[in-house]
C-alpha cells in the first residue's frame, strides 16, 4: 500500500475521535464506497469510519457496523448493488458512531440492530472519550438508533447459507464489543479490536484495556486458519499473520511498559518502548509518543 492511500487510511482512523460537530464539517460527498467481494456471500466495505461486514443471499441482508450518519444513503446504495432485499439485520461490534452512525436510518428502514447489552447502554446515554479530552459529550442517540435485540455473551444468525456466530470479548476496545465469525465464508469482522497497519485507540473510558485487546486476538487466532480473512475496524483486509504481528506488538509494547511501572511518563516516553514497530504501525492517527501516552494511562501503578 502507498504512503498516499496510508494517509487516507490514518485519516479514516482519525475520525473515530472527531467530536460529533466537526464531523458536520466534512465533506461526505467526497467518500467512495468500495465493495470487496470476500468468499461465499460475504464482502467488506469501505468508506470513512469502521469497515462494514456484508452477507447477503436469499434470506437477508446482514450487515456488521454502518458508519457515519451522513453515509447511509450511499451505503444502502451500495448494498442495492449486491441485493434487492433491504437490510434486514444490523450488528454493532461497539457504540462508537463511526460504526453505529447509519443506525437510525437502518433502523426506520426496518433493520432489527443487535449488539451487546453494554452498546445499548452506552448509546442510550450521553457519553465522553476522555483521552480525546473533548468538553463535548457524544450525545445519547435516538430511540430508533438503539439496538432492540441485546446479549451478553453470544448470540449467532443463521442466514444465506452461513453460520455467523457472534461473541462478546470483555474489556478490550471497549465493554462492549463483539467479534462476527461467518463460518462457512471463513471471514471474521473484529471491529475495533482490530486496527491493521495502525496503532490502536482503546477506549478506557468506556472500560477498554490493552490486556483485554490482546486476549480477543488469541481468542480469535485459536479460531482462525491461514485461509481465514479478517475484517478489521480500520486499515485494510488482513490475514491471520497479520493479526499475529498485531497481537505480538501489543503484547511486546506493553511488557516493556509494565516493566518502567513507578517511572514519569516523560521518562517512559523518552525510552521509544515502540522504536522498531513505528515504521509499520505508527503512520497512523495515534503518532508512537501519543500512543505510548494512552497505554501509559491504563498501566498498573505501584
Amino acid at each position: 500500500m502507498n504512503a498516499r492511500t496510508w494517509a487516507a487510511a490514518a485519516a479514516i482512523a482519525f475520525a473515530t475521535l472527531m467530536p460529533a460537530p466537526a464531523l458536520a464539517q466534512q465533506d461526505w460527498a467526497k467518500v467512495e464506497i468500495k465493495i470487496e467481494k470476500l468468499a461465499g456471500s460475504t464482502y467488506m466495505l469501505t468508506g470513512a469510519g469502521g469497515n462494514l461486514g456484508v452477507s447477503v443471499g436469499d434470506d437477508a441482508v446482514l450487515i456488521v457496523d454502518d458508519q457515519f450518519a451522513p453515509l447511509a444513503p450511499r451505503i444502502q446504495a451500495a448494498i442495492a448493488t449486491l441485493s434487492k432485499q433491504p437490510v434486514r439485520f444490523v450488528l454493532n461490534t461497539h457504540w462508537h458512531y463511526d460504526h453505529t452512525g447509519g443506525n437510525e436510518a437502518l433502523g426506520k428502514g426496518g433493520a432489527a440492530i443487535v449488539a451487546h447489552a453494554n452498546v445499548r447502554r452506552r448509546m442510550s446515554a450521553d457519553q465522553v472519550i476522555q483521552f480525546v479530552g473533548s468538553s463535548t459529550a457524544v450525545k445519547a442517540s435516538p430511540k430508533a438508533a438503539l439496538p432492540v435485540v441485546t446479549f451478553t455473551s453470544d448470540v449467532a444468525f443463521h442466514v444465506n447459507g452461513e453460520d455467523v456466530q457472534v461473541f462478546h470479548v470483555p474489556a478490550a476496545h471497549t465493554d462492549g464489543d463483539a467479534i462476527v465469525h461467518f463460518r462457512q465464508s471463513k471471514v471474521v469482522h473484529m471491529g475495533d479490536v482490530y486496527f491493521n497497519r495502525l496503532y490502536p485507540f482503546i477506549d478506557a473510558s468506556s472500560g477498554g484495556t490493552l490486556d483485554g485487546v490482546i486476549a480477543a486476538c488469541d481468542r480469535v487466532l485459536a479460531l482462525v486458519d491461514d485461509e481465514t480473512k479478517i475484517i478489521p475496524g480500520h486499515g485494510p483486509l488482513a490475514s491471520k499473520a497479520d493479526l499475529k504481528a498485531y497481537r505480538d506488538m501489543l503484547a511486546t509494547i506493553g511488557d516493556r511498559l509494565k516493566a518502567q511501572a513507578g517511572r514519569k511518563l516523560e521518562e517512559v516516553i523518552a525510552s521509544k518502548p515502540t522504536a522498531e514497530f513505528d515504521a509499520v504501525w505508527g503512520g497512523g492517527f495515534l503518532p508512537p509518543d501519543r500512543f505510548v501516552t494512552m497505554l501509559w494511562g491504563m498501566m498498573p501503578k505501584r
